[in-house]
């Protein structure tokens, strides 16, 4: 049976909500709580591990340890990017770099071991593990990309948001209007909703003085988790709602 969710418009919406809860809770750990960027790191990569096994160990698509582990890899991803761009004084464009360079390793290796680069029919442990590492990966360049467009290109929260949305728009255009590969522009519109949830979730928690909403780490991951569970819970019932008429 398969293992990941259904590439829907509610699954565009719970990722982006899900990437930006996962960059307000990232810098909760990290930086409100002073834990610190390495140590939160290790922290969250606990985290990330334990969903991960719990998911790889089901049978079928569950939606809660499905996006449990999405929030993981986005909280993780947060906090391992700050630490090398930040903590290991590498820098922004240096980070994103290595994440791309990266990225794409981890997407050769699973087309070379796979043939397939497809996310709509992963059934099996191994293509589902390839999935769920190429999506830390990318949660964590998302992260290095957005603090780029936001503190070093001088766009700043706004203009590095509506960047980043007139891109994963032009991706949707594609999508219906393009010979282009749908996996390709999946991977694309992946890789563009993280430094989309990261800009917004700066723009959520900042000071208003330097651009910000000023509803800090811990408002804003509270308003993000109960929007993210409310998706969660439609998604449940939607799953129940088709199981009644499929058994019917």
């Amino acid at each position: 049976m398969k293992k990941v969710a259904e590439i829907t418009f509610i699954f565009w919406l719970m990722k982006i909500c899900a990437t930006t809860l996962g960059e307000t809770a990232g810098d909760l750990l990290s930086m409100t709580l002073s834990i610190g960027y390495g140590q939160s790191s290790l922290i969250l990569l606990g985290f990330f591990v334990v969903t991960l096994i719990v998911q790889l160990r089901s049978k079928k698509y569950n939606p809660i340890l499905y996006w449990a582990v999405i929030v993981s890899t986005s909280t993780a991803g947060t906090t391992i990017s700050d630490f090398m761009d930040r903590t290991l004084g590498l820098g922004y464009a240096t980070g994103s770099l290595i994440l791309v360079v990266g990225l794409v390793s981890m997407l050769s290796v699973w087309y070379l071991s796979e043939k397939s680069l497809s996310v709509s029919d992963i059934k099996t442990f191994r293509p589902e593990l390839f999935y769920w590492l190429t999506i830390l990966i990318s949660n964590t360049l998302g992260t290095a990309l957005g603090d780029y467009l936001v503190d070093s290109s001088g766009m700043g929260y706004i203009g590095g948001a509506t960047l980043i949305g007139s891109l994963i728009a032009i991706i949707a255009l594609a999508y219906y209007f393009s010979p282009i590969s749908h996996t390709t522009l999946f991977w694309i519109a992946f890789v563009l909703t993280r430094p989309f949830g990261a800009t917004f979730g700066d723009l959520l928690t900042k000071p208003i003085a330097k651009g910000g909403l000023n509803l800090g780490t811990t408002g804003s991951s509270v308003v993000l988790l109960s929007i993210l569970l409310g998706f969660l819970f439609y998604e449940i019932y939607k799953k129940k709602k088709l199981l009644k008429l499929t058994n019917f």
